[in-house]
């Protein structure tokens, strides 16, 4: 809020008010104008984007991908989106092979999604569809397990590998020169 006749915030306007609470609302007053310089700030969150393709045999279907390799940026995934382009996922990079009974859920997602489970070479082993979770807690979402071991998996819109043919055996590539 702000004192219109004054032009001051009213945590401005307390610290002159009430002397016993003067660090208070100074420390009340910093924090709202250092939270509106931190929405100003652009997002750090952003991931590296990569052309790649998917094989499948000798035809080649590129895509875009966002690299999520941190666990932080595995954790938030897909969350929150509202669209996601046609030719556009995530790809999740682990540094070691993940068991075939994890997997992942949809805690947060709004779209529709198909997800390929990949080995260290980008072989797909196998492809699920997820269905957003509208749970308010993350425990009340479906878990969808690989099925088998896994070092990538590759998030794209819900209908996409069948759309385009692609299925168990194809891989992954992210070496641009495979996609021409």
């Amino acid at each position: 809020m702000v004192d219109l006749q004054n032009r001051l915030p009213v945590a401005f306007l307390m610290t002159r008010q009430a002397p016993g609470n003067g660090l208070r609302g100074m420390a009340l007053m910093m924090a709202l104008l250092f939270s509106g310089c931190l929405a100003a700030l652009p997002d750090k969150g952003s991931l590296p984007v990569e052309q790649a393709c998917l094989m499948a045999g000798e035809r080649a279907v590129p895509i875009t991908v966002e690299i999520a390799r941190s666990s932080d940026e595995r954790s938030r995934g897909l969350m929150e989106r509202e669209s996601l382009a046609a030719d556009a996922g995530m790809l999740f990079v682990y540094g070691d092979q993940r068991r075939a009974h994890h997997g992942f859920w949809m805690y947060r997602t709004l779209i529709p999604l198909d997800i390929a489970y990949m080995d260290s070479n980008g072989v797909i082993g196998s492809i699920r569809q997820m269905e957003p979770c509208p749970a308010d807690q993350g425990r009340d979402c479906p878990n969808y397990p690989a099925g088998v071991p896994f070092y990538l998996a590759l998030e794209m819109n819900q209908g996409f590998f069948e759309r385009r043919d692609i299925g168990v055996g194809d891989r992954l590539s992210l070496d641009a020169s495979d996609c021409r």
